[in-house]
């Protein structure tokens, strides 16, 4: 069956949950997941090279290597790229002063701007199309079932992401200080550190899937995460509300009594209650409640309930 427009449905829902989720955190990503994944229904025709191409252009930021070319050649053009900054302060400060109704209202417009202004001008708009298309090649690929042709490809990734790490981190690192150009300047360290950031992703996932792959079902803690990836929707909107709650100044107000050290222990806490909760619930029920609702409405006035793929 054709599954497009109940795919374009499906993200329509999710920017529903974008929305419940951005009244209390304004950074939510939702709803950029779900106007970029648009990109992956007409993706689906496309032949594996044709998206490959794509998602290679989308991912070196070709709109940032413009402004950068357009601003050498135009000394004069000024551009700094941060649109979002006068939402940003608005937002922010209602969270650190604002009551919880006052914070819900401010998210509603300054908050929305802040997160989706600073998305666009930080290259997400481009990067995050990238992603899904080359998750759908990766797909395509089977590159996730274990054999020895994957375990050779994930070993070259694992290489060819090294190799480039080096190059990318001294150019994101040492080249700034040297760049006078303020246009300039913002859109590189859009650009390189992007693209940094890719290979040191792809380093990381290759040696998940290498040891996963090595160990033939995974090693004990790779296998005790499955539960929070399986409710990743429910844990994603979750962990905002419980965090917003823990530094906001409608909750507990830590936001300026905590620092980096406290932080991470308080983020591991609510990662470890969200896990317990996961295995939890997946205990007694196939999905988690918002995958479920996510689910439910994704098939509504399809008749049956679709569970498998055609």
């Amino acid at each position: 069956c054709d599954y497009r427009m109940r795919f374009a449905w499906r993200m329509l829902i999710l920017v529903g949950f974008s929305q419940l989720h951005a009244l209390f955190y304004n950074g939510d990503i939702l709803l950029l997941y779900a106007v970029c994944g648009l990109i992956l229904i007409p993706a689906s025709s496309w032949r594996n090279r044709t998206v490959a191409i794509v998602a290679t252009v989308l991912m070196i930021q070709p709109w940032a290597w413009g402004k950068i070319i357009y601003a050498a050649l135009n000394p004069g053009y000024i551009d700094t790229n941060n649109g979002f900054a006068v939402f940003a302060a608005s937002a922010e400060e209602a969270g650190r002063t604002g009551t919880f109704l006052q914070t819900l209202v401010n998210n509603i417009w300054n908050g929305q701007l802040y997160s989706n202004f600073w998305q666009v001008e930080a290259g997400r708009l481009f990067q995050t199309p990238a992603l899904f298309l080359f998750g759908m090649l990766l797909g395509r690929l089977n590159m996730f079932e274990r054999n020895d042709l994957n375990t050779r490809r994930w070993r070259k990734a694992l290489l060819w992401g090294l190799i480039s790490a080096v190059p990318l981190y001294c150019l994101s690192r040492f080249v700034p200080p040297l760049i006078a150009n303020v246009t300039i300047l913002s859109y590189y360290c859009i650009a390189i550190p992007m693209l940094y950031n890719f290979v040191f992703m792809v380093i990381l996932v290759s040696l998940f899937i290498l040891a996963w792959y090595g160990r033939g079902n995974g090693y004990r803690f790779q296998r005790s995460i499955i539960a929070y990836g399986r409710m990743s929707l429910t844990n994603y909107i979750t962990q905002s509300i419980i965090g917003v709650a823990v530094y906001y100044n409608f909750g507990l107000g830590l936001w300026d009594s905590v620092g980096p050290a406290l932080s991470v222990l308080i983020g591991l806490a609510i990662f470890m209650a969200q896990l317990m909760f996961s295995r939890y619930w997946l205990g007694r029920h196939k999905q988690g409640p918002l995958e479920y609702l996510w689910k439910r409405g994704t098939w509504i006035g399809a008749g049956t309930l679709i569970t498998t793929r055609a």
